[in-house]
């Protein structure tokens, strides 16, 4: 497939794109910097720079040819696919209401843009912070109101970057509404880990499981993501609008799911019974509709003296 790939120089995105381009997808990286060649990220893509939030940019951009042989070829189609991760990653980058402009714009943008080009799949990061607990100000305010968390449940935000990444997810419902025939799926997307965090966080947050609360004592590999979003592009057509938790399988603890619930989420109604390792923010949609199935699970990037807590 040809795939726009916006943000493909960030956290994620420098993992998603070398997995894509391996599996043989051809790619074109949206973004205000290139994609970076040092810290053993030896690949090179495609690559515009484009301003997310001008719909003018972003209309030339997905119509722009990726490369300079293609820029030859007078027949060339639109591409085949959008997926949609450039964002202000979280609150304090900016000021809240230049977070909440950005991410909104570039979002409404770029899916305006696919759908009006013609392109029927269409990806978009939302975020697990819709659930309202990562940024909420104050522990009480944490609190999540039933887990496990499920894309089914209400969602309410308080702050600007999650209430962002739920205009997105709304924004993609009514593009898919009006557009029929073409797919948007939201990415509630865990906290993301690379493999170099691994032995640099994991030892903290296995000792100090209440660190984790917020995230709900769950993450996704950024490889793992790479393949949700492939997943995503290569299920068949015709769902319209969806949301999916992208997370990996199991909690982030030494302790079993029940046991962390019981310290941390006591008097939290549980709505159904998790399995004994079972990560609180569920994948459990994205297993059962994408096909997605977990190759990194955590454990297997730390020793045993870490795992055992010695």
């Amino acid at each position: 497939m040809r795939i726009v790939f916006t943000g493909g120089s960030g956290k994620a995105g420098r993992h998603i794109l070398p997995y894509l381009s391996a599996r043989g997808h051809t790619l074109l990286n949206l973004d205000l910097v290139p994609y970076p060649t040092s810290a053993g990220l030896p690949h090179t893509f495609p690559f515009i720079k484009t301003d997310l939030t001008n719909s003018g940019q972003v209309f030339n951009a997905l119509s722009s040819s990726f490369t300079h042989a293609e820029f030859l070829n007078p027949s060339l189609q639109p591409p085949d696919a959008v997926i949609h991760f450039a964002a202000l990653a979280r609150v304090l980058l900016v000021p809240d209401n230049e977070t909440f402009a950005q991410n909104v714009t570039s979002t409404y943008n770029v899916i305006e843009a696919a759908c009006k080009l013609g392109i029927k799949k269409i990806v978009v990061a939302s975020s697990e912070t819709v659930y309202g607990s990562c940024f909420a100000q104050g522990p009480a305010r944490a609190a999540f109101a039933a887990l496990p968390l499920t894309e089914d449940m209400d969602v309410n935000p308080e702050d600007s970057y999650a209430l962002s990444k739920l205009c997105a997810e709304r924004t993609a419902r009514t593009f898919a509404r009006r557009f029929p025939g073409v797919d948007v799926y939201a990415l509630r997307i865990g906290n993301v880990v690379e493999p170099h965090e691994y032995p640099r966080d994991f030892p903290a947050w296995l000792d100090d499981p209440g660190l984790r609360y917020r995230n709900a004592w769950s993450y996704v590999d950024a490889r793992d993501l790479a393949q949700i979003c492939e997943r995503c592009l290569t299920v068949g057509a015709g769902r319209g609008f969806e949301v999916f938790n992208a997370t990996n399988d199991e909690i982030t603890t030494r302790e079993d799911t029940a046991e962390i619930l019981e310290r941390y989420a006591k008097g939290t109604r549980v709505t159904r019974e998790l399995g004994p390792r079972e990560a609180p923010l569920s994948n459990r949609k994205a297993r059962e509709v994408l096909g997605f199935k977990e190759e990194h699970n955590w454990r297997q990037y730390l020793d045993e003296k870490v795992l055992a807590g010695r």
